[in-house]
C-alpha cells in the first residue's frame, strides 16, 4: 500500500499541529506495512527530497501565498508524477490551492480528505471558492472528521454525510525524546515547577489576549511557548497589563518542549473560535498527565478535555471565566492531580497513535477495495 499526503507545510520547515499530525499518520501507518510519502511547499530554497522517521517528503518551491493560501506552479506535475506511484491519495484540508491542483493535475486515484478546519476568518474570500470546496469534496471518496464533536457542529461536513468517517487524532509518546535532566533544570531554573503552561503557534484564534486578560486578575506564573504573527502585538498587550509573571519563550524545539509539558503545572487552551478545530498540543499536555482548561467552541478540543472529567471547559472569549478555572485549579492539587491522571487514561483509551493508524489503514483498504 503506497499513500501520498499532500499539505502545504510540513517538517521540518514547519511543526504545527496539523504537520504533527501527518508525521503521526505517516510512522504510525508505516509500521502496519504502508509506504508513506509527503508532498508539500517550502518557502526557502529549491525543490528537493529526503527522509524523515521513515518516510519520504518531497518539497516543491513556493511562489507566493495570499490570504494564507500557498500556490506553486510547479507542485501541480509533481502530485500528478506521484499520484501515479501511488494507490491513495490523502488531502489535508482546508488549502484552496490543493483543490484546484487536484483537478489540474487530473488524479484518478481513491482519495481521502482530513478534514482539519472549517474556513472560519476569510468569511468573503470563502463564498468565492465555495463552488470549488464543494466540487473537490463532492469528487473525493472518503472525507474524515477529527471528532465526533466537529463532525456534529460542521454544516459542511453535514452535507457530506454519507462519506464522512470518524477518526480522532493520536499521538505516539515513543516519538517524542524522554526528558533530559539538563533541560529540566535548565527551565527549572527559569520558570520554576508550578506554571500554567500554553503551547502553539500565536495566531488570532488561539484566544491568548483573553489569557492575558485573565492573567490580569490572577499572580500564577504562565509559560508561553511558540512564535507566530501576533507574537508582537501579544507582548504589547502583556507589557500594558504589566505581566511581570507571564513569560514568552519563543518557539522551542522538542527536547525543551517535553522539558516543559513534564513540569508544567497545567495546560492553559484560551482558543476561542472553530479555526482551533481539535489541539494538537492540548492533546500533548494529556499525554502527560496535565490537567486541562479549555473554551467550549463545538470543536475536538473538547473531545480531548472532558469538563470535569480531564479539566474545566470556560465559554469562549471570557477571560473571568478563564481566570475562575485557573484559581479553581491553582488552589486545588488534588483536584488537579486527579484531573490529570483522567486525562492520561483518556489520552490511551481514545488518542493513542496506534488506534489511529489502524482505523486509517482500514479506511485505505476500503476505498483501495
Amino acid at each position: 500500500m503506497r499513500v501520498l499526503h499532500f499539505y502545504k507545510t510540513y517538517f521540518p520547515e514547519s511543526r504545527g499541529g496539523v504537520e504533527q499530525v501527518i508525521r503521526q499518520m505517516c510512522v504510525g501507518t508505516s509500521r502496519l506495512g504502508v509506504t508513506n510519502e509527503v508532498l508539500t511547499l517550502t518557502r526557502g530554497g529549491p525543490a528537493d527530497s529526503f527522509d524523515i522517521d521513515g518516510h519520504l517528503v518531497h518539497r516543491v518551491p513556493q511562489a507566493f501565498e495570499i490570504a494564507s493560501n500557498s500556490v506553486s506552479f510547479g507542485v501541480i506535475g509533481k502530485l500528478a508524477e506521484l499520484a501515479r506511484q501511488a494507490d491513495v491519495i490523502h488531502y489535508h484540508f482546508p488549502w484552496p490551492y490543493m483543490d484546484l491542483a487536484h483537478f489540474m493535475a487530473r488524479v484518478d486515484k481513491p482519495s481521502v480528505v482530513t478534514y482539519h478546519s472549517d474556513i472560519v476568518r476569510q468569511k468573503a474570500l470563502l463564498k468565492l471558492y465555495s463552488p470549488l470546496m464543494h466540487r473537490f469534496l463532492a469528487s473525493v471518496d472518503a472525507i474524515v472528521a477529527t471528532s465526533p464533536n466537529y463532525f456534529a457542529s460542521s454544516e459542511i461536513l453535514k452535507r457530506y454525510n454519507g462519506k464522512v468517517h470518524t477518526i480522532p487524532f493520536g499521538l505516539d509518546k515513543s516519538t517524542y525524546p524522554l526528558p533530559r535532566a539538563d533541560l529540566l533544570d535548565k527551565w527549572r531554573a527559569r520558570v520554576g515547577e508550578r506554571f500554567f503552561l500554553f503551547v502553539g503557534v500565536l495566531r488570532y484564534y488561539k484566544g491568548l489576549h483573553i489569557l492575558l486578560d485573565a492573567m490580569a486578575r490572577l499572580d500564577y506564573p504562565v509559560v508561553i511557548v511558540g512564535a507566530g504573527p501576533i507574537e508582537q502585538e501579544l507582548k504589547q498587550h502583556a507589557a500594558r497589563l504589566g505581566l511581570t509573571h507571564v513569560q514568552f519563550v519563543g518557539a522551542v524545539d522538542e527536547d525543551d518542549k517535553v522539558a516543559l509539558l513534564t513540569l508544567c503545572y497545567a495546560m492553559a487552551f484560551p482558543s476561542h473560535l472553530r479555526s482551533e478545530a481539535f489541539g494538537i498540543s492540548l492533546l500533548e499536555g494529556a499525554m502527560y498527565g496535565k490537567p486541562m482548561i479549555s473554551s467550549e467552541i463545538g470543536t475536538g478540543t473538547t473531545y480531548i478535555n472532558s469538563d470535569g472529567e480531564t479539566g474545566l471547559v470556560v465559554p469562549p472569549s471570557d477571560p473571568d471565566a478563564f481566570a475562575a478555572a485557573m484559581r479553581k485549579l491553582w488552589e486545588d492539587p488534588q483536584l488537579a492531580a486527579d484531573m490529570g491522571r483522567r486525562a492520561e487514561a483518556r489520552y490511551w483509551q481514545l488518542f493513542a497513535a496506534e488506534k489511529m493508524a489502524q482505523d486509517y489503514l482500514d479506511l485505505y483498504h476500503r476505498l483501495v477495495g
